[in-house]
């Protein structure tokens, strides 16, 4: 089969799989002549060489890890490699082999079918009867098919290959049971904030320079990878290639420089916006006459009423909310009422909801709650939820450790189990903090009673 070009190797946590002594082999075009090699990716220079410098993943490599044994014992059998992107896969398949005295093969499942299979099956056997055994790493392997993953069966069980598939997919509904029972699953962390801190710090020991952000950017730079080294590392290395600033960038100057915000609205139509925020005032300050008078005007305007509806809709959540749980339902009665009946008789069920929600209890504890907690997932990116609140629908699942330890809420004295639903190394926080405003104040005391539960229960 022909060799490929190190442009069209599939890429790893640290960018492109570097050539191995000898020819590699894997399916795609032949390697090119003549040419001039493209300047080395930041990426690709910071590819660990040996298993020790893998970052993230010590519970597979370090002193006791499951994939370090399997090398002392030299018995590494086929596996499945389960990660997020830009976590090390590829990286770990090739030092495994290397680490193991293997062959190094490798296929894409995005552009290798069952001819380019055979071909590499063919190659196997013919290295095998030299005397060298050969890991096959085939890079997302989930995209074979049924049929062709069956394929691999043959060679895996007479010991042709050591297969190590990589995907970025459950194994458990991507891979047919077959091929999964002779091969061991194993899962690859996301890489977490301390092993992303450690990728920042060899890059700028390669770069023999210091990234040009404070220390707060720093540490949004680590979230915006959403535990991608490779992403990561490609963005350092724009900072790196800017002429360095008289101030280090903060923050928000990152935000602007790594990626770009689209306008949020057209601004032409001023009086527009000035009515409608003066409807929204009007009833947040619970003056109904002042709020009755500027749903006027918006409709002697030539307003849509829709949008009317549209906007006293998004007031009841965010301006109402918990305090009258009755006044979302009403909006959307409301704007169903104009629909049905029309102008001018359906705009007198938005005027019987604009005092409705001037005159309610307010809370905004629902609004400040939503944003707080986005912020805290775009901060913690993919945390997996604990596994003792993960499904466990197939014995893989199960054997990993999905649903172990969970209490059933129901069959708990209090109906409360004060178990932790938060992700794993995740602080607890309170994003939800009721008013004692009408029904708000009874959702208080619920709170309240639940988290006294929950501690005395934890502790």
């Amino acid at each position: 089969m022909a060799e490929q070009s190190a442009s069209s190797m599939p890429q790893d946590l640290f960018g492109q799989a570097a050539p191995e002594a000898g020819p590699s082999v894997s399916a795609g075009v032949e390697r090119s002549s003549g040419r001039s090699a493209p300047a080395q990716p930041l990426a690709d220079r910071l590819r660990p060489k040996r298993l020790e410098d893998v970052v993230g993943q010590d519970h597979l490599l370090g002193a006791d890890g499951s994939l370090r044994g399997m090398l002392e014992r030299g018995s590494l059998s086929s596996l499945i490699l389960w990660g997020g992107p830009g976590v090390g896969k590829t990286t770990i398949a090739r030092l495994l082999a290397q680490a193991g005295g293997f062959r190094f093969m490798q296929l894409s499942a995005v552009f290798s079918g069952v001819a380019d299979l055979k071909k590499t099956f063919e190659q196997a056997r013919h290295i095998a009867e030299g005397g060298r055994s050969t890991l096959l790493f085939v890079d997302e392997i989930h995209r074979f098919n049924r049929a062709q993953q069956d394929g691999f069966l043959p060679v895996v069980e007479d010991g042709t290959v050591v297969l190590v598939g990589a995907t970025t997919e459950n194994p458990s509904f991507a891979l047919n049971s077959a091929l999964l029972s002779r091969c061991q699953v194993v899962v690859l962390n996301r890489l977490d904030d301390a092993a992303m801190e450690a990728l920042l710090c060899r890059a700028e020991a390669e770069m023999q320079n210091d990234l040009p952000v404070t220390k707060e950017a720093r540490a949004t730079l680590r979230a915006m990878a959403d535990g991608d080294g490779r992403y990561l590392l490609n963005m350092a290395e724009q900072l790196f290639s800017l002429k360095k600033p008289d101030v280090p960038f903060d923050a928000q100057g990152l935000l602007k420089l790594l990626a770009r915000r689209a306008v949020l609205y057209d601004r032409d139509r001023e009086e527009h916006y000035n009515l409608i925020s003066a409807l929204h005032k009007s009833m947040r300050g619970s003056d109904p006459d002042a709020a009755l008078y500027w749903f006027a005007r918006m409709l002697e305007g030539g307003e849509d009423p829709r949008y009317i509806a549209r906007r006293l809709t998004r007031f009841a959540a965010e301006d109402v909310g918990m305090a009258d749980p009755h006044a979302l339902p009403l909006a959307i009665a409301a704007w169903e009422t104009f629909e049905r009946l029309g102008s001018p008789e359906g705009e007198l069920a938005l005027a019987q909801l604009v005092v409705h929600l001037a005159t309610a209890a307010k809370s905004n504890a629902v609004y400040k709650a939503y944003k707080a907690v986005r912020r805290a997932a775009r901060a913690t990116g993919s945390l997996m939820p604990p596994a003792h609140i993960l499904n466990a629908p197939t014995r893989l699942m199960k054997d990993i450790g999905y649903g172990k330890g969970y209490e059933y809420d129901h069959d708990t004295e209090e109906g409360f189990s004060g178990q932790n639903y938060f992700p794993d190394g995740m602080k607890r926080e309170i994003f939800y903090r009721p008013t004692g405003k009408g029904y708000e104040r009874e959702v208080r005391h619920r709170l309240e009673t639940w988290a006294s539960l929950r501690e005395r229960r934890q502790s």
